[in-house]
């Protein structure tokens, strides 16, 4: 009898449940809407300039270079360019040159995503090394942070101020107790009342992305809470030690992009581990190094590298933290 049915057998890791690509991704964009709600409301069209140039400018490099450069059928609309272009635009500030904005996200793409074969095998956030080479690449204008006063039409000449890490860092000798007077208190900083890059200014809008999220069923908790935890654990140490020159717990977490990073960065499901066990150490590894670089390091935030250095671990993490197999005798088994 003829029949061209044939059982197929494909590598793992195999499909056990109703989702896909596409609507893991589209219900990021989602939990990413407050955020970027939050920004435009803080600083106006210069919010809206610099997410239009990241995602459009994000959505045409992986087309162009999946189309003519790898010779393969474009896959733009499957929402993992529109992530990565809304996360780059989230890490930057809000007065970015536009120029900037498009080599960051031909770097995010071109090297972070399409030079390891595109999505499901990038180690690293494709963003994030967008993030960090700009950093690197343009420290004045990526440190140059307007100060938010509501909705304004102004870009480029908005008036900039230091943002909270970066009064720490500058700080030097002087007692924390006059440092805080300098920055906003922790109403301002869970509300959004601060300088900063577009995403990682409001507490209250993240932590509405991460309910979202969870309700998506896109993450798990593991991943942000062990690492805001050991933030806040290991900073609290610190300021227990000595309260006159280190910050307390609370303001590690809410300034910079901690809750940015372990919400939507660490998460990320390519570079991310896959069992809880590697989750917790997942998480705890970048809260630990998010600390030290803040406190020991040159730069005032450290999550874009701590994420960054603990992508590199993860396939260590898998590997070790796997379950065993049906059969295999395991301790205390």
């Amino acid at each position: 009898m003829a029949n061209n049915k044939v059982l197929t057998v494909s590598p793992s890791p195999h499909v056990f449940e109703n989702t896909s690509v596409r609507k893991l991704m589209y219900g990021v964009v989602i939990a990413l809407l407050p955020v970027l709600a939050w920004s435009v409301i803080s600083f106006g069209i210069g919010a809206i300039i610099v997410t239009l140039v990241s995602v459009l400018s994000c959505i045409g490099f992986e087309y162009l270079i999946q189309k003519f450069l790898l010779k393969q059928n474009p896959t733009v609309t499957d929402g993992s360019a529109l992530v990565t272009g809304l996360l780059l635009a989230f890490n930057v500030p809000a007065n970015l040159p536009v120029g900037i904005i498009i080599i960051g996200a031909l770097v995010s793409i071109g090297i972070g995503k399409m030079s390891f074969g595109g999505l499901g095998t990038n180690p690293f956030n494709p963003a994030l090394v967008g993030r960090v080479f700009l950093l690197i690449s343009f420290p004045v204008q990526m440190t140059s942070w307007p100060t938010p006063k509501g909705f304004n039409t102004n870009y480029v000449d908005a008036q900039t101020g230091a943002t909270p890490l970066g009064i720490l860092q500058e700080s030097g000798d002087t007692p924390m107790t006059k440092v805080m007077e300098q920055v906003p208190d922790y109403s301002e900083l869970f509300l959004g009342q601060m300088g900063g890059s577009l995403g990682e200014m409001s507490g209250i809008a993240l932590i509405i992305g991460f309910l979202l999220l969870l309700y998506f069923r896109v993450i798990s908790w593991h991943i942000p809470v062990s690492n805001v935890l050991t933030v806040g654990l290991f900073s609290g140490i610190l300021w227990l030690a000595d309260p006159t020159q280190y910050a307390d717990p609370l303001f590690h977490i809410l300034t910079g992009g901690v809750l940015l990073g372990a919400i939507f960065m660490a998460t990320d499901y390519v570079t991310s581990p896959m069992t809880t066990k590697a989750k917790w150490i997942y998480g705890v590894g970048i809260g630990l190094l998010t600390v030290i670089i803040r406190v020991f390091g040159s730069y005032p935030e450290g999550v874009s590298f701590a994420i960054l250095i603990m992508n590199a671990l993860v396939p260590i993490l898998n590997r070790y933290t796997k379950p065993g197999r049906f059969g295999e005798e395991v301790q205390y088994g």
